[in-house]
């Protein structure tokens, strides 16, 4: 069996209920168990590398994290956590809990992959494992063997403490398609939470407070309808839904004059017709419309509408629209930040090896990196990211993490798990994400999570401090207004396609720590392989 089995060095299936008072600790104590904490995670790095290698190994795509999401939950149950599957609607969500009482922490991280990402690891140029499958060209594979990481050692040391508080772990699924965390938030899964810690992969180790720069999104799916008819024979009696969809987005692509520099929309056509020779009765266009406000992200939702009716109108077809996923403009919170940071100086940066540096290098030369030649890796921690003025115009990602920080006070911990300066979204970042550089970072990441999550059950200020902030500064002016509606549903049926076609080419690649050490070692990876720079379409 697959490493489903597999707990936590010294961890206890044990249920603290009966704790009411929160034991006082010096700070003394505190450092001890700090100590104590990274110790413990230290020791467990094979646990976390075999999380990280076997989820990077499924590869699932956003609504479809099945394998991900049952093994992950399995760990948690056999470690004494109460798991609720399919939370909001979604099959792959849920939550895992444990412990009792306030404070309630909820610690998150995406699982979800990107279409056409498949990837050796520790190979330096394109080798897909599976040709045109999905992969883990982002490096959500990391995130939740980092939290588990970090929980169970501190599950540990608050049994034996007698610690009270929650601890509830939860999955961002499709965060691609930002598609999950808005409906946690309305369904009522963040409801009595303290506060949220939320892991990402990055390059540095590092954490911000403030307005990052994020944008806000909205992601909608125009359908048309219309009538079939011969193309060649009688093409006047068919009304192309098709003639909807390109005028939609010709109509759509000369409002962007008009519309102002910070905006940033896109589209694919999901649904073209079936072939040439039928006029297409139906057809579907899917639109990524992005602004730095909610009242901006509305306007240019209901322009899409708009447009989209005229074409409707136009072509004599029917239009109907439905939303796929939403995402706030992104605000963190400065105690918990602040505190997390003091937590990320003392664990510092991994060490890195020749080999990590050597295939750093490698990718960043294969991509043309825009990074200083021959960078690397980093050496250098990077500082507490604080707010600074955004310039007019600007424009960039989203993250769903945002629609939780305007309910919660929540923090992003990124961790140096992957490669500085590669494009994103692409097979390149799949790189490292199942190599020693995913490893370390995440052991790493661990680390401070797990010092941050102490601070959060130990020193009461910290969270009373937190709750001013969001109340007196983040929320003060700006209320949070949800992007989606009582009626909107979960897009479950997104990828599914995909994966039915990808899955059982992907099984045989299943990572099985049983026989193998690491996921490299059962693909018969030497670390690391990188191009022959005298032969450069050879590897070596």
């Amino acid at each position: 069996m697959l490493a489903k089995g597999i707990c936590f060095v010294g961890t206890m299936a044990f249920m603290s209920g009966n704790v009411t008072a929160q034991t006082k600790m010096t700070p003394a104590k505190i450092d001890a168990l700090k100590t104590e904490l990274s110790k413990e995670i230290e020791a467990n790095k094979k646990f976390s590398q075999e999380m990280v290698d076997m989820v990077f190994s499924f590869g699932e795509l956003g609504f479809q994290e099945t394998e991900t999401s049952a093994y992950l939950t399995d760990i948690l149950k056999k470690n004494g956590f109460a798991v609720e599957m399919g939370i909001a609607g979604m099959p792959t969500a849920w939550t895992a809990k444990w412990g009792s009482g306030k404070p309630i922490i909820a610690i998150g991280s995406d699982i979800d992959c990107i279409p056409k990402a498949s990837q050796k690891p520790g190979v330096s140029y394109h080798d897909p494992i599976v040709e045109g499958a999905p992969g883990h060209g982002e490096g959500h594979n990391s995130g939740q063997p980092l939290n588990i990481t970090a929980v169970l050692a501190l599950k540990k040391v608050m049994e034996r403490e007698k610690i009270p508080g929650t601890i509830m772990l939860w999955p961002g699924v499709a965060e691609e398609q930002l598609g999950s965390k808005a409906y946690y938030i309305r369904d009522g899964y963040f409801k009595d939470v303290d506060a949220c810690i939320f892991t990402h992969v990055a390059s540095n180790l590092g954490t911000s407070y403030g307005d990052p720069g994020m944008v806000g999104m909205i992601s909608v799916k125009f359908s048309f309808e219309g009538q079939a008819a011969h193309a060649g024979g009688a093409p006047w009696r068919g009304k192309s839904a098709l003639d909807a969809v390109e005028l939609m987005n010709v109509g759509w692509n000369y409002h962007r004059e008009h519309m102002e520099p910070s905006q940033r929309s896109h589209y694919v056509i999901t649904d073209g017709g079936d072939q040439p020779n039928v006029v297409p009765s139906k057809a579907a266009v899917w639109y990524y419309f992005r602004e730095r406000t909610y009242p901006k992200i509305m306007d240019m939702y209901k322009d899409g509408i708009r447009i989209a009716e005229g074409a409707a109108k136009m072509t004599e077809t029917k239009m109907t629209y439905e939303v796929l996923g939403s995402a706030w403009p992104g605000h963190f919170n400065q105690p918990i930040a602040e505190a997390m940071y003091e937590n990320i100086k003392a664990v510092g940066l991994p060490k890195w090896s020749e080999e990590d540096q050597i295939l750093a290098k490698a990718a960043q030369k294969e991509v043309n990196s825009p990074i200083a030649e021959g960078s690397g890796l980093s050496t250098t921690l990077s500082p507490l990211g604080k707010p600074t003025a955004v310039p007019s115009g600007f424009s960039g990602g989203s993250d769903d993490i945002a629609d939780i920080s305007w309910n919660v006070p929540t923090i992003v911990l990124g961790y140096p798990s992957n490669i500085p300066g590669l494009p994103g979204h692409h097979w390149a970042d799949a790189i490292a994400m199942a190599t020693p550089i995913a490893h370390k970072g995440v052991t790493a990441g661990a680390k401070a999570e797990a010092m941050t999550l102490l601070d959060l059950f130990v020193k009461p200020d910290i969270l009373k401090n937190a709750w001013t902030y969001f109340k007196d500064v983040q929320t003060k002016d700006t209320k949070y207004i949800p992007l989606v509606s009582a009626t909107d549903k979960p897009a479950i049926y997104l990828n599914k396609r995909i994966m039915e076609e990808f899955r059982p080419q992907m099984k045989k690649f299943y990572y099985d720590p049983s026989k193998y050490a690491t996921y490299m070692e059962q693909l018969g990876i030497k670390y690391p392989t990188v191009r022959d720079v005298k032969a450069p379409n050879v590897g070596k």
